[in-house]
């Protein structure tokens, strides 16, 4: 398969179960690599450095931050930038590089979907779309609120066809620990950023995010794991605002 004048942008730290099958399903397309790692302590850097990827270490500055250094590292007139644990379909690798021939838009979006405890979601999760193939000329930024960053350009977007599977926990305890790891950032966030806990929130917010994916997005279909999957955000939404009604209360009694 040919190589396009494209550059692949990744962060990070830790990821010597997933790197490997990531950069196997783009390294025959990508002619550039560029890792941002947070100096793991595995073997992510050697593993990385077998695809020929030119590997930078820095200290973790969040996810925002680490992402925007990705990027401008990059020198391709294209960026692709993949999380650690996401892989590229067949499918997905053609249409990308028949977009990059055509250039009729500045940036696609990618639907991503979730390989959760050995099957493929198709509903829960649905659909997650996400602009990750950019021009670099259009001033591609990584921008929101840690860790719910998304990506934005200046010019005109379109969608591709084709899964990036993301490969995102390992078993259920990885998932519980990612839910309160996520939870307790975006508290801090919220926090940070002047956005108050309520009872309301914290109760009516977690159960819209149950119902959102089990019946809005039809994670009933997906059977039992989506009704795990719809679970494990009611309980990142409940987790998220109780972190913060603590903050608050510390931040109280310093006052």
């Amino acid at each position: 398969m040919e190589k396009a004048d494209l550059s692949l942008a990744i962060i990070t730290f830790n990821e010597e179960e997933n790197i490997g099958r990531t950069l196997e399903s783009i390294c025959q397309i990508a002619k550039e690599i560029i890792i941002v790692d947070s100096f793991s302590s595995d073997k992510t850097v050697k593993i990385a450095r077998t695809y020929n990827a030119t590997v930078f270490l820095e200290q973790w500055k969040g996810h925002i931050e680490q992402k925007n250094s990705a990027l401008e590292k990059c020198n391709a007139k294209w960026i692709l930038s993949l999380d650690a644990d996401e892989v590229l379909s067949d499918e997905l690798k053609k249409n990308i590089l028949e977009a990059i021939k055509d250039e009729n838009s500045d940036g696609f979006f990618l639907n991503r979907k979730t390989h959760y405890l050995g099957k493929l979601m198709n509903f829960a999760w649905q659909p997650d779309k996400k602009l990750r193939l950019v021009k670099r000329s259009c001033n591609p930024n990584w921008q929101g609120l840690n860790p719910h960053d998304y990506l934005t350009i200046q010019g005109k977007t379109a969608s591709l066809k084709g899964d990036l599977t993301h490969y995102s926990y390992k078993d259920l305890r990885h998932h519980l620990q990612k839910t309160i790891d996520y939870a307790k950032i975006s508290a801090r966030v919220y926090f940070e950023n002047n956005k108050k806990a309520s009872l309301m929130r914290l109760t009516l917010n977690p159960l819209f995010a149950f119902f959102k994916i089990y019946f809005i997005q039809l994670g009933i279909l997906d059977g039992f794991r989506g009704l795990l999957a719809a679970f494990s955000s009611m309980l990142g939404t409940f987790l998220k605002y109780s972190f913060l009604w603590e903050l608050e209360q510390f931040s109280n009694k310093k006052q």
